[in-house]
């Protein structure tokens, strides 16, 4: 397994030291964005192991609705990484039931472990999506 150690922090920014190449490694998130590649997002996103949906609509967990995860079935994904920002708070058992109901895992998690997972998980060749909120 690839390791992956945390390197240093500017202006709140943390970056991850990467043993292996990947254009949609996240390699730095903090309270301002998530990098992956040379770009930075300032808003939610949707990160797969293809893909980067860059146009997510919620800004806050409180804003997510069951709609706003019905892309993820069609991602071939096994499973989700649900980054809720800051702190872990937990969705409404309704709105992730349609993903376990089609076979993907959730998994929920403050924004910043579900960066570091994510990089794990795609180090190893897994067919993930993390669905980044950052506040």
């Amino acid at each position: 397994m690839k390791c992956h150690k945390p390197q240093t922090m500017v202006a709140g920014m943390h970056f991850v030291q990467e043993d292996f190449d990947s254009a949609l490694l996240i390699r730095g998130y903090g309270d301002d964005g998530i990098r992956i590649g040379e770009r930075t997002i300032h808003h939610s996103i949707i990160v797969t192991h293809r893909q980067i949906i860059d146009d997510w609509r919620p800004g806050r967990l409180e804003e997510l609705q069951a709609a706003d995860l019905e892309p993820v079935r069609d991602l071939g994904v096994d499973i989700l990484l649900l980054g809720t920002g800051k702190r872990i708070s937990f969705p409404a058992p309704a709105l992730t039931a349609p993903l376990l109901e089609a076979g993907i895992g959730v998994e929920v998690m403050d924004t910043a472990a579900a960066c570091r997972t994510f990089n794990i998980l795609l180090s190893e060749g897994r067919p993930v999506a993390a669905a980044l909120l950052l506040t």
